[in-house]
């Protein structure tokens, strides 16, 4: 198995690769902050659910896409911070995806949440991604 350098890269990936291939359900190794991304989507609805599995060896985060009429909710995502280039916003700067039909999601100081809320809040941070 390879080293990841990104794993939040390499989860958002498979979500998109398993919405192409029509496959409902897909599987990514557990992290905190993964499991906080796939809380959002599922609040926001991109996903129908998400649990953690622990039957065996290193706990997994199971995600079940959400489609509709057999065509999935996502459309795109885009990752925009990276290991080696990190993107930093202020509250005043935080995108709007899509005139307000897709999210960004940001890591802030008080957690992993949605831009809208940020905004609210008036807080910045790391902008992880950005979906559609």
């Amino acid at each position: 198995m390879a080293v990841l350098t990104d794993p939040i890269s390499d989860f958002l990936t498979r979500f998109s690769n398993a919405s192409r291939a029509g496959n409902e359900v897909f599987t990514a190794p557990y992290s905190r902050i993964k499991a906080d991304i796939a809380k959002i989507l599922q609040e926001e609805g991109y996903v129908w659910s998400y649990e953690v599995v622990t039957t065996e060896g290193f706990p997994t985060l199971k995600v079940k896409g959400k489609f509709v009429d057999g065509r999935p909710v996502l459309t795109g995502l885009k990752r925009v911070s990276k290991p080696g280039r990190r993107n930093y916003v202020g509250s005043d700067e935080i995108p709007r995806v899509m005139s307000g039909l897709g999210i960004s999601i940001l890591s802030t100081s008080k957690g992993v949440m949605t831009g809208a809320r940020a905004k609210r809040e008036k807080l910045g941070g790391e902008l992880l991604a950005i979906v559609w």
